[in-house]
């Protein structure tokens, strides 16, 4: 089965390698197909060199984010057309939303531990998109915690203060703004929801009745068991599967191209690509 990726971020969101460095590591570990999917951007097609793909097939994608019953949840758009007049303007709107969503972060983050550098949050970011990771480090920075794991623990996860996701646009939208890209709706990460498996499946009955036609039955290294539940559930669902890394920085658990096995009983989302 060839190498898919399907789910990955360059720095124009919260990655660490250039648009250009990611096509070169992907195609360094065999990936034949590649989504760049940056948080609510789409940005990194920009930069991007045909000349530098070289075999490597490019699904233009996004992952955007929303809110289902006030837990914070993301969909991957793919197969899109860049161009379109409704993905340039989800896209607008999103940009929005995260600009004035990290101005909220850093206002409550200042009442908690004190002053918040802004300009070096944006720094940190490479000037581009603003999110949670960025001013985890800007707390490491100032010694409010050691490491970035307890940034989020302590202020930054789900639940926490710096945890904002009104800004977002509500499910349906960003599902539109999809399709009339041409795009398919993906659920990303089902398991990353703080959830039961009954709400689980009733996130997918609504993200289904609004246009969504896929699942991340694969987002990188999972137990069998979790997968095989993942696949029976796109199954009984009638969604289509994906699969992607999740890739943000290169790690021994998180590389591009490194995920578990693809379960056989689903059908891949990039049959007709």
């Amino acid at each position: 089965m060839k190498k898919i990726d399907l789910h990955s971020h360059t720095l124009i969101s919260d990655g660490t390698l250039t648009p250009n460095d990611l096509v070169e590591r992907a195609k360094a570990k065999g990936v034949e197909m590649l989504a760049i999917t940056d948080h609510d951007t789409v940005d990194a097609y920009e930069q991007l060199s045909p000349a530098s793909y070289d075999g490597l097939k490019i699904i233009p994608g996004v992952e955007l984010s929303t809110q289902w019953r006030g837990v914070g949840v993301h969909v991957v758009g793919l197969n899109l057309s860049l161009d379109s007049a409704s993905i340039k303007e989800g896209v607008a709107r999103q940009e929005k939303a995260r600009a004035d969503r990290a101005q909220i972060i850093a206002k409550r983050l200042t009442k908690l531990v004190g002053p918040i550098d802004f300009n070096r949050v944006s720094e940190i970011a490479n000037h581009s998109q603003i999110g949670r990771p960025h001013f985890a480090q800007h707390l490491v920075e100032l010694g409010v915690v050691k490491n970035t794991s307890t940034a989020f623990k302590k202020y930054l996860g789900d639940g926490k203060p710096g945890d904002v996701k009104q800004c977002w646009a509500e499910l349906p939208n960003i599902i539109d703004w999809i399709v009339k890209a041409g795009g398919v709706a993906v659920l990303a990460h089902p398991l990353k929801y703080k959830m039961t498996w009954t709400k689980r499946s009733a996130l997918l009955d609504d993200f289904i009745a609004a246009g969504g036609r896929g699942m991340e039955v694969v987002s990188g290294q999972q137990t069998k068991q979790e997968t095989d539940r993942l696949a029976r559930l796109c199954v009984e669902k009638g969604l289509l599967a994906s699969c992607g890394s999740d890739f943000h920085q290169s790690s021994q658990w998180s590389d591009i191209g490194a995920m578990s096995a693809f379960p056989t009983v689903c059908k891949p989302i990039w049959l007709d690509w």
